[in-house]
């Protein structure tokens, strides 16, 4: 099995009151991209390790068993993810929402989901990336702070009300930390998320395509 560390979907934005009325499309910052291998809990408690390049084989005596299944626990190293129990003292994500399929066909992640997780499995439980693999994602929170996927954070897979965003270039935006520190330096800021346009404030300077049952947020210059 192996899973990577990546960016969530991109958003769109468009500039309200026709401040700018070039459509914008908010890109969330990409964080560092890692490669972890898939393993399983063995009798006495203790994560099955796999390098990024070796096979993990599922335990034949449960040969259902998902990797980094719902309310699961991970480590976190600087090129692998192993699936510990959460009251193991190198635990350090939790598992919030897990889906077999691309990002394209499931559900998004939670509103404070602080980074996702693309996961590769075979159907026999060992690891791969050929034509048989099975590919999900896994919607991971930390344990501990920081929570990039907090409202202001400046990260996560997701914009969500709270956060805030930056004009990278011409017809693009991208999420950054809402604190004064924060480099690069916001200029809008989501203050609500809502079902349509509408219904906005009028103090609405631009519009951003957020996602979920809520998929506009309503954000006002800095």
């Amino acid at each position: 099995m192996r899973a990577r560390r990546q960016s969530g979907r991109p958003a769109t934005a468009r500039a309200a009151r026709g401040a700018r009325p070039a459509a914008l499309s908010a890109l969330l910052a990409l964080p560092l991209i890692l490669t972890a291998a898939c393993g399983q809990s063995g009798p006495s408690g203790t994560g099955r390790t796999a390098g990024p390049e070796d096979q993990a084989a599922a335990s034949p005596s449960a040969p259902n068993v998902v990797f980094l299944a719902e309310d699961e626990c991970s480590t976190r190293g600087r090129s692998s993810f192993d699936e510990v129990p959460c009251t193991d003292g190198r635990a350090v994500a939790r598992v919030l929402l897990r889906f077999h399929g691309g990002t394209e066909d499931g559900p998004v992640c939670p509103a404070r989901t602080d980074f996702l997780l693309h996961i590769t499995e075979r159907p026999d439980g060992v690891g791969g990336t050929g034509s048989t693999a099975r590919r999900g994602y896994a919607c991971m929170r930390n344990l501990e702070p920081p929570h990039p996927g907090d409202p202001g954070g400046g990260g996560g897979p997701r914009t969500i009300a709270g956060d805030c965003v930056r004009l990278t270039r011409e017809n693009e935006v991208r999420e950054t930390g809402c604190a004064p520190s924060a480099e690069p330096a916001p200029e809008f800021k989501v203050t609500k998320a809502v079902a349509k346009r509408s219904d906005c404030p009028a103090s609405t300077d631009l519009y951003v395509r957020l996602g979920g049952d809520k998929p506009t947020g309503c954000a006002r210059r800095l």
